[in-house]
């Protein structure tokens, strides 16, 4: 994607289900978990660059001992900074006395970081400032074992005023109106009542100690879960660990969010990815599944585990952008898919270049585009194949036209390099967009000037702002006759609520296109209405999508085709012309992956509606607030 946008963090849990000593012995190292951890994040580190966290547990510790460890950064390279400091101490632990890199039992007395439970998190922040303390993990702490929770997500909720409400209700005080904070606190709520039902359950026949061994053994997570989760709208995978050595991550109801999990009889795994997983513990793909949507995968003190309900099913509906765009191409499912979203593009490629292939040149940006282009030169390849068994079985070609038929190949050229990542310091616009320019280098004289036309395709296309400001002008310099600018996702025109940062909708050139095509009309009052309508219907739970009703009325040729006027530069000599994906397409190349919102406006959840009304209202009263 040449604009880039913030999207979903990424999490990771692993939990060892044999005692440490059997690691030590069998894999011959007192940092088995560490390193397999610092594999599944280095991994997924596409997935969040502005802060990391880790947390460890020490299951069946002494009381007095230490038995949480956490470390959170915001520093440049952030998964080197904070396995830097776990390798730290654990180099000045060789040094402490007593200590031997064969015994796990003194390891676990007398160094941190050594339990058996594991978390990780990779943070792209949507909104706010990025601090230290918007860095996952959160702590819940408590002087009873069981009472602690350490909590990570990717997850973002549409109701975090009725979820903030809910708490005060409760009798509690929340600290901050987050989704983060209301979530951690509402599920430490329902497990602080279930510590609780234990402990009155045994009150009158056993010690204190005695009980505490009751709650660790008997705390039923899936009622807390279930209570914890009934009021929760919006994408997430949470992992959720106590300070008893229990575990659970929870995938949302559509299936919104990623949640893969591999389980053998070491680990247990869950990760947002399964190329992690793959490369962390090199497991055949198969072995490596997903956590059902609604349910909880819940691991017990003693390593048993159980995948459990704990909300009704709804309907699947998979984030797209997560082949699209945001999940690693090496997953061979996403590659696959991203190279049938470039072949299915070729039908309105072909169209736009009006079949003139000896004139066309093919190219890309930026380099997460690749794997979709492939899709489309083998397209084109299909393409070729099929028209070269037409001419010689029906046309009869003379010799030199067969030899000019079988040698012919698509025209492949890399035109446009991101060449360095420059700050833009200088004020003036005018010289700030040549230093954004500058950020793109441009492949001359290969292009034949006037003559060729120019098909680049891009990952997506959201704001429109890269392309008119740096690369389009950039392409125009090497004089073609036209440039075809491609989109592999159909129009995002539609903000997203559950983890992608894209809530307003005034920076969707789509949006832009659609107002300019209602101006076109004489018909911009339609803007009043809608805005009338969502005002009419603010209170309301279940809304209509009254944006939809304003696209409605326009079909994608048209949309695009105004997109192209929009980012068209002052001054540019080549025709152009934009092609979007469309929906149909998106579903058979991703057809487990069926979440369209931010394309179609048809969301999952009931807050979905809510969300994309207050972004137009927000639009509509001049408002810079994100709508959820």
């Amino acid at each position: 994607m040449s604009e880039q946008i913030k999207h979903e963090c990424g999490i990771a849990m692993i939990r060892l289900r044999k005692p440490l000593q059997y690691y030590v012995d069998k894999y011959g190292s007192l940092h088995y978990a560490a390193k397999k951890l610092y594999i599944l994040m280095q991994k997924q580190s596409n997935r969040g660059q502005d802060g990391v966290g880790v947390a460890n547990i020490k299951i069946g510790v002494d009381p007095g001992t230490r038995y949480i460890s956490r470390y959170r950064t915001i520093k440049p390279q952030p998964i080197q900074d904070i396995f830097g400091k776990i390798s730290r101490k654990y180099e000045k632990a060789t040094k402490k006395p007593g200590y031997s890199d064969t015994d796990a039992v003194w390891f676990k007395e007398n160094v941190g970081f050594s339990g058996e439970l594991w978390m990780g998190h990779l943070r792209y922040g949507t909104h706010g400032k990025n601090s230290i303390e918007s860095c996952h993990p959160f702590l819940r702490q408590n002087n009873w074992r069981s009472r602690n929770l350490v909590m990570a997500g990717n997850f973002n909720m549409t109701n975090v005023d009725e979820l903030f409400d809910l708490l005060c209700d409760l009798g509690q005080h929340p600290k901050e109106k987050t989704d983060t904070v209301t979530v951690m606190e509402k599920i430490g709520h329902f497990l602080d009542e279930e510590n609780q039902r234990v402990f009155d359950k045994y009150k009158k026949k056993l010690s204190n100690q005695e009980i505490t061994e009751k709650i660790e053994s008997e705390l039923n997570l899936q009622r807390v879960l279930r209570r914890s989760f009934k009021d929760f709208d919006g994408g997430y995978a949470m992992v959720g660990l106590t300070g008893h050595g229990a575990a659970f991550v929870v995938r949302d109801p559509n299936a919104i969010r990623p949640a893969y999990k591999y389980i053998d009889d070491e680990v247990v795994v869950v990760a947002s990815e399964k190329q992690a997983i793959k490369a962390a513990f090199n497991v055949n793909y198969e072995d490596i599944g997903q956590i059902e949507p609604g349910n909880a995968l819940i691991v017990h003190k003693n390593g048993e585990y159980d995948e459990v309900p704990i909300m009704d099913k709804g309907e699947v509906k998979s984030c797209s952008f997560e082949r699209i765009y945001f999940s690693r191409g090496t997953d061979p499912d996403i590659y696959r898919e991203r190279k049938e979203l470039g072949r299915l593009l070729i039908p309105q490629i072909l169209k736009a270049v009006n079949f003139d292939l000896k004139n066309t040149v093919f190219s890309y940006i930026p380099n997460t585009a690749e794997i979709s282009f492939l899709g489309m030169m083998q397209g084109l390849d299909e393409y070729l194949l099929k028209r070269r068994k037409e001419v010689i079985i029906d046309g009869k070609p003379h010799i030199d036209d067969l030899e000019e038929i079988l040698s012919f190949q698509p025209r492949v050229e890399k035109l446009v390099i991101k060449d360095a990542k420059l700050r833009t310091f200088i004020a003036d616009d005018s010289t700030r967009d040549d230093l954004v320019a500058s950020v793109y280098d441009t492949t001359y004289e290969v292009i034949r000037k006037k003559t060729d036309t120019l098909v680049i395709i891009d990952d997506s296309i959201v704001r429109g702002t890269t392309l008119e400001k740096s690369i389009l002008k950039m392409l125009d310099k090497l004089e073609p006759k036209k440039i075809v600018i491609v989109s592999s996702a159909p129009q995002i025109r539609y903000p997203d609520c559950y983890g992608i940062d894209m809530s307003k909708v005034k920076e969707f050139v789509a949006f832009r296109a659609m107002k300019a095509l209602l101006k076109d009309r004489f018909v911009e009052n339609q803007m009043d209405d809608a805005y009338h309508k969502v005002l009419t219907n603010i209170g309301s739970k279940n809304q209509a999508n009254y944006l939809k009703e304003l696209y409605d009325q326009f079909t994608d040729e048209e949309v695009s085709n105004k997109i192209a006027e929009i980012i068209k530069p002052e001054g540019l000599k080549a025709e152009l012309e934009v092609i979007y994906q469309t929906v149909d397409n998106l579903h058979k190349a991703c057809p487990d992956n069926l979440g369209d919102w931010y394309f179609t406006g048809n969301y999952p959840t009931p807050g979905g509606n809510r969300v994309v009304n207050k972004a137009f209202m927000n639009f509509m009263e001049g408002k810079e607030s994100r709508a959820y």
